[in-house]
């Protein structure tokens, strides 16, 4: 029996839809909430394959390591920094850190676009909107079409965010059960309205929360917004970074969550025109990293807030125009 094991966000969702459709296997599923990253420590030694899809290397490595060592074959596709690559023959490694892609799209590539509107929902769901676009033009794909698809991008994104499972409407695993039976995105949401419109109605309920949200801090450089501990905004808060990002695209922006056990959960976003920096800003925390444009801490603890928000004030206004 193989193991899978993706990102719960709609990245990993469609990058494994595509490769399991392109690639039929009977596996078992190992995902989570979208910052439940080290997840390769929970697949048991002694697999003959495993496939890993928008995980960060640089956060699995020990569990990498045990696994090749113990015979196992990784197919391993992601676009975060990833560490040092281990050289191995059973390892089939594919990672790309460019501001303008995402684990969905190199799948997509390396499949010839086989099911290019499943990337397309990934791609929009991980905020590459102009990416996304581009290459929906290229593809022929008209422009109510894109609207569907991006639109079901951000729901899968939106759906992944929260301090647990229980924050979510749906658990990603039981999300790609419906998704993956379908070649595409416009044929699964007719086949489940239920499912798009749970998601559309609890999308559209917390988003009505975080626009009267106004930034605990900043300048036309850079802003902080703090969310109230509260389920909906440990939901939206992501897509919420990714709206203010799309509505400012010169200004980088935090959006710092309270969690359950005290700690902040923090997502940072670079500005859209200069999407760099936010995995640099990140990884100075111990529990922090993601990519150029967009990166996260999963744990910050609160004696560290100020710091944090020093940080990325400093940061972003020293590297602004």
């Amino acid at each position: 029996m193989g193991f899978d094991v993706f990102n719960g966000d709609a990245d990993g969702l469609t990058a494994l839809v595509q490769w399991r459709l392109a690639h039929p296997q009977a596996t078992t599923l190992i995902t989570g909430v979208k910052r439940d990253i080290a997840l390769l420590k929970q697949v048991p030694t002694g697999p003959e394959q495993v496939t890993v899809l928008d995980v960060s290397m640089a956060k699995n490595q020990d569990a990498l390591a045990r696994l090749l060592a113990a015979g196992t074959r990784v197919f391993y596709a992601d676009h975060h920094q990833s560490g040092p690559i281990p050289d191995s023959p059973l390892l089939d490694a594919h990672i790309h850190t460019s501001a303008n892609t995402c684990t969905a799209l190199i799948i997509d590539k390396l499949l010839g676009g086989q099911y290019r509107e499943w990337a397309l929902v990934g791609a929009y769901g991980d905020n590459l909107d102009r990416t996304a676009n581009a290459l929906a033009q290229q593809s022929g794909i008209d422009e109510q079409t894109r609207a569907r698809l991006a639109q079901l991008g951000h729901y899968l994104n939106y759906n992944s965010y929260g301090a647990s499972l229980d924050d979510l409407i749906m658990p990603p695993a039981v999300l790609y059960r419906h998704l993956c039976g379908f070649s595409t995105p416009d044929a699964f949401m007719r086949a489940y309205p239920d499912i798009v419109m749970a998601l559309a109605d609890a999308y559209q309920s917390d988003r009505a929360h975080a626009q009267t949200l106004t930034p605990a801090l900043g300048d036309e450089n850079a802003q902080v917004y703090q969310l109230p501990d509260a389920a909906w905004a440990r939901r939206i808060s992501g897509m919420f970074g990714n709206q203010l990002a799309n509505r400012h695209p010169d200004r980088a922006h935090a959006v710092l969550t309270p969690m359950p056990g005290g700690e902040w959960m923090v997502s940072i976003r670079a500005p859209l025109n200069r999407p760099t920096g936010a995995a640099q800003l990140a990884e100075q925390f111990t529990t922090g990293g993601g990519r150029a444009a967009a990166a996260g801490i999963n744990a910050l603890p609160p004696a560290s807030l100020s710091t944090f928000t020093d940080a990325f004030m400093a940061y972003f206004s020293a590297h602004a125009d």
